[in-house]
């Protein structure tokens, strides 16, 4: 079986605005951000402690932080697609799954999410259209 690497980012808080709401339907107050980034492992096993030699997450962290706060969003699918054309663009990364949820749903309980997964294909498309 080949080798498989993954970067894992778990229960990323964005400051973001999701949705319209109506005069006393309960508003969601935190939006977490699951993301699987599946990357060559030569990335990860490497002969020296060095950051050339990975894959460097920080600039797509902070680019998911600048579009989560990009102003008012309607829909958790718009954020998500853009989250997925940023990364895009970075060659390093073969395949993303990514769940963005919403609490509360209800009065004090609940978390709503939506899980997306693209393969390499559906990067490289993006890829020639940059």
């Amino acid at each position: 079986m080949p080798s498989k690497a993954f970067v894992e980012i778990k229960d990323l808080v964005l400051n973001t605005q999701i949705g319209t709401y109506a005069t006393g339907a309960v508003v969601p107050d935190r939006h977490l951000l699951d993301l699987i980034l599946a990357i060559d492992p030569q990335l990860v096993m490497i002969a020296n402690d060095v950051m050339t030699s990975v894959f460097d997450y920080d600039p797509l962290v902070l680019q998911i932080d600048q579009l989560a706060q990009d102003g008012h969003y309607e829909t958790q699918e718009r954020l998500m697609t853009r989250i997925v054309e940023a990364c895009a663009k970075y060659p390093q990364i073969q395949s993303v799954t990514m769940t963005l949820r919403k609490t509360p749903v209800r009065q004090g309980s609940g978390v709503l999410g939506i899980r997306l997964e693209v393969d390499t294909q559906t990067l490289d498309q993006m890829r020639s259209k940059i």
